[in-house]
């Protein structure tokens, strides 16, 4: 019965954190629209949105939201949590069609079905969480061999991407910005696992934030969500809403689900079915993440009416 309860305590927290961070895509883009008639836009170094009220109560949203969705993990499994996270893409697609008139395109609209289905399919068929009850068990996972190298990837791959290629894409390659924010956001979702792990253990009683590790994975949080936050809102100020929250979401979650497989090594109880799945819904992730491509300046196109011309009437004097 207690489970039950927190199965469902879990899945009205998942939910409440889709709507809110799925609002905060549409309140925050309003925000940097205002404050890109009046200041030097997001998209080029500017931070003139930081005055801007829309823009911080976008923030709250999604601070709200991301708050919502750490709580549901310490009710419900992930496997129950994670996938709800597509609902935020729905959410935001539908507020954007209507509060930003950003149209998305027939094609876009299967490219995000596409995605939703790829992304709930590998999530489903994941190895299940091991059981981790401290920080130094985490740091211990975090520190064998093949994380540190997924880490020292991602950090590489993240500053390349930063000094390199923002500079020259930025502005047009939309897998820019959002892939510095998905790889960025495995990282910090493995180190929030680690801190509301030391959050729930101080409560019950056994104080973990006497040890360094607790403080180490907070700081890379912080530090890593200031990094997001900076990069998504050149996404949104530059890109169609109604495409950057889904091919968000598809890299954040299929690189978190790596992560996660790298780090806690559930590989081990994967038999050849699931691993199978896994791999068609990968696939069916890039042919979403293409479509949504191939799409994504198509629903911001007006509509060509055609004009039908009246055929010239025949001279009436021929009529008989």
């Amino acid at each position: 019965m207690g489970a039950s309860s927190d199965n469902v305590t879990g899945f009205i927290l998942a939910v409440s954190s889709s709507i809110f961070i799925g609002s905060s895509f549409i309140i925050k883009k309003m925000g940097l629209k205002k404050a890109g008639a009046t200041g030097k836009r997001a998209a080029s170094g500017g931070h003139a949105y930081l005055r801007e009220p829309c823009w911080w109560f976008g923030m709250i949203s999604m601070i709200v939201g991301e708050i919502a969705n750490f709580a549901a993990y310490a009710f419900a499994p992930a496997l129950l949590v994670t996938p709800l996270g597509a609902l935020s893409i729905i959410f935001s697609a539908v507020l954007a069609h209507f509060i930003l008139k950003e149209r998305l395109h027939i094609f876009g609209v299967l490219g995000c079905a596409l995605c939703v289905v790829g992304s709930t399919t590998i999530v489903l068929h994941a190895p299940h969480e091991r059981d981790i009850h401290s920080v130094k068990e985490v740091w211990e996972l975090a520190t064998e061999p093949g994380f540190l190298i997924y880490g020292c990837l991602v950090v590489v791959v993240v500053c390349v991407l930063i000094f390199y290629y923002v500079p020259r894409y930025g502005q047009s390659h939309l897998i820019v910005y959002v892939g510095i924010c998905s790889l960025t956001g495995s990282i910090t979702v493995m180190s929030v696992k680690a801190v509301s792990i030391a959050m729930k253990l101080t409560f019950e009683g056994n104080n973990q934030f006497v040890y360094f590790q607790t403080w180490f994975f907070t700081i890379v949080v912080i530090g890593c969500c200031l990094l997001q936050i900076n990069y998504l809102n050149k996404a949104l100020d530059t890109f169609n809403t109604a495409v950057v929250s889904p091919i968000y979401y598809v890299m954040f979650t299929s690189f978190t689900i790596f992560a996660s497989i790298m780090m806690f090594k559930e590989w081990d109880t994967q038999d050849a079915s699931q691993i199978a799945t896994e791999v068609c819904g990968f696939v069916t992730i890039l042919s979403g993440t293409f479509l949504l491509h191939k799409t994504k300046d198509m629903g911001n196109k007006p509509i060509q009416t055609p004009v039908f011309t009246a055929p010239e009437h025949e001279d009436n004097s021929t009529a008989t």
